[in-house]
């Protein structure tokens, strides 16, 4: 698995800027200065607005173009911005993740005191979208554990099922059940694979669910 956390699709870099956009919108968050995150809503928006143009009837060689400038200007500042103000502290794990940031350090030791497992299915509801209902393994309710964060997902869409949870690039936390996984017009059709496991407030996770899959639809 690649140790960059930038995802390789433009889809999913736009998805993980429009992110950080509404979270910094809160006022003073992580001391990170106006100008910065003014600066991230504005090449957001452009980058938003030329990944449309290349994705409608108005796709050609000047708008594929404008694309790869827009993005060219926004992933470094997404890079800087990570470089220098994500830093631990202030922020914390929980933080890291709803920024849809992998945690550096996830390999689990005889410390954890995460002990409950995730049971899940994936559910095809409507178009370019799959429900992941989840809860604890064994349990005869949806709640999530007591005091738990919720449970941290990871996904992709690939050619051939993946060895472990950790080639599983896309990840978020979802903090109750269910929680819907949205694709591309692209993706339809090919096969998704997802793994899920629970985090608790101090951000320990415990052991991974079995992975399963299903067919964009």
């Amino acid at each position: 698995m690649s140790t960059d956390w930038m995802p390789r699709r433009r889809s999913d870099q736009l998805n993980m800027a429009k992110n950080w956009v509404e979270i910094l919108k809160s006022s003073d968050t992580w001391g990170i200065p106006y100008d910065a995150v003014t600066e991230l809503v504005t090449l957001t928006a452009a980058a938003e607005d030329t990944l449309l143009h290349t994705n409608s009837q108005h796709r050609g060689p000047l708008a594929t173009s404008q694309n790869d400038v827009a993005f060219a200007a926004l992933i470094p500042r997404m890079r800087d911005m990570k470089d220098r103000y994500f830093k631990k502290p202030p922020l914390t794990d929980p933080d890291f993740i709803s920024l849809g940031l992998r945690l550096r350090d996830t390999i689990r030791t005889s410390h954890i005191d995460v002990h409950e497992i995730v049971e899940f299915e994936l559910i095809v509801r409507n178009i370019r979208e799959i429900i992941v209902n989840f809860w604890v393994k064994g349990s005869s309710n949806r709640a999530k554990p007591k005091g738990y964060d919720g449970a941290v997902i990871v996904w992709d869409v690939l050619d051939s099922p993946p060895a472990r949870p950790d080639d599983l690039n896309r990840h978020t936390l979802a903090s109750r059940t269910p929680y819907s996984l949205h694709f591309d017009e692209t993706e339809r059709g090919k096969t998704v694979y997802v793994a899920l496991c629970w985090q608790n407030a101090r951000g320990n996770i415990g052991q991974w669910s079995e992975i399963q899959s299903a067919v964009i639809p």
